[in-house]
């Protein structure tokens, strides 16, 4: 197989209100949109994208687990300094859903749900706390 690319495909009710989400709350980037299907990535040279269809667009796969947009999943934006990126979006009044922590395994992340209740986690890499992996059987 020759692959050109990969991306999560996220089930939504509300492809517009989704879209505006991403795009104006988050500066993602719209690099395909249709009236049942919108591609968004990263902004700059990491683009990492990330695709939204209509809950009742035939494209839904015919096989699997019922659709229940936003539900058993959650995206992950890794973000250079989650503190300032916490302090923007709070200040432009975006609802947090887990307030700014450092987690002991190393991450500085908060989290908000975006239009169709799909949780958000910004993250940023830290050191983990020293006593972390090591009570999870793990050594430098």
């Amino acid at each position: 197989m020759l692959y050109e690319d990969a991306y999560p495909v996220v089930f939504v009710h509300d492809l517009m209100t989704t879209t505006e989400f991403y795009r104006r709350t988050l500066g993602l980037d719209v690099l395909f949109q249709s009236d049942f299907f919108v591609l968004l990535a990263l902004p700059g040279e990491l683009r990492g994208a990330i695709g939204f269809v209509l809950e009742d667009h035939p494209t839904a796969p015919p096989e699997g687990p019922a659709i229940t947009p936003g539900a058993s999943a959650f995206l992950t934006l890794q973000v250079t300094d989650a503190a300032e990126a916490h302090e923007q979006l709070a200040q432009s009044g975006t609802v947090i859903a887990y307030e700014l922590r450092d987690e002991p395994w190393g991450q500085r992340r908060f989290g908000l749900l975006d239009p169709n209740g799909l949780y958000v986690d910004v993250v940023e890499q830290i050191e983990p706390r020293p006593d972390f992996w090591p009570r999870h059987g793990i050594s430098d």
